[in-house]
């Protein structure tokens, strides 16, 4: 008896069509009733699992247009270029700036995160500190840990003046300008670490919001932001040596 002849063409073909397949839609499209045929024909492709819905859905790299974070999605089914949802999580959570809270993690990858993350807390991939009365997630890493709760401590500080500016246009022009004009007193190394400190403030896309208002390149904020986490930048005294007020010597 002769047997059936299955190509990863064919998947690949069905694939692009129609963007998302459950196991048994790529068996259809294979003409077979068997999975592992079409777990030998997946290997031959580059593809995905999703990590919502159980990682019952698969696509094609090529397929999948990912966004800046690495998701997309295709009708609430959603994929990640990290792979299920606990690489997903763990990858957010190490990359992060600031740590994630779950319900933050949950907003972001739009499915419930708290299982897999205390997974991989009892595995040693992440770690979680108790803060302000909630869990923060981090990095497993000692250094990366103080970072991210510095990160933290900022954003959960003071609220951001200049993220007011941006995200209003019901402030007047002359409370803008003044910020602009404050800005543009400082030196080098100043504005770069208040461009960066304003980013942490703001959160995801900060770099980019504060570039545009204060017409700094993305990789400056960026440094700034690292630089106040690090604090790898040197303290230098604002005035030069033999300003301020004149010392007074007493007459013998």
């Amino acid at each position: 008896m002769r047997t059936s002849s299955f190509h990863s063409k064919d998947l690949v073909t069905w694939l692009k069509r129609n963007k998302i397949a459950t196991i048994d839609e790529l068996k259809g499209a294979l003409g077979t009733d068997v999975n592992i045929t079409v777990y030998r024909k997946l290997k031959e492709v580059s593809y995905r699992t999703s990590y919502s819905h159980r990682g019952r859905y698969y696509t094609l790299d090529e397929v999948a247009g990912f966004d800046d974070k690495g998701l997309w999605s295709y009708r609430d089914v959603r994929f990640s270029m990290y792979g299920n949802l606990m690489a997903t999580a763990e990858a957010f959570v190490k990359q992060s700036e600031a740590g994630y809270y779950s319900g933050e993690l949950e907003h972001v990858l739009h499915v419930g995160v708290k299982e897999p993350l205390l997974r991989l807390v009892r595995q040693g991939q992440i770690t979680r500190k108790r803060v302000c009365g909630l869990y923060l997630y981090c990095a497993n890493s000692r250094d990366r840990i103080q970072e991210q709760l510095l990160a933290r401590q900022i954003q959960q500080g003071e609220p951001s003046l200049t993220r007011s500016v941006v995200a209003s246009d019901s402030l007047p022009d002359e409370l803008k300008a003044a910020i602009v004009l404050f800005f543009s007193v400082l030196n080098e190394k100043q504005r770069r670490l208040y461009a960066g400190l304003e980013s942490f403030k703001w959160g995801h896309g900060g770099d980019r919001k504060i570039a545009d208002l204060f017409g700094l390149d993305v990789g400056t904020v960026a440094k700034g932001r690292r630089d106040l986490l690090t604090q790898d930048f040197e303290r230098e005294m604002i005035r030069k040596a033999g300003g301020g007020r004149k010392s007074v010597k007493k007459n013998a």
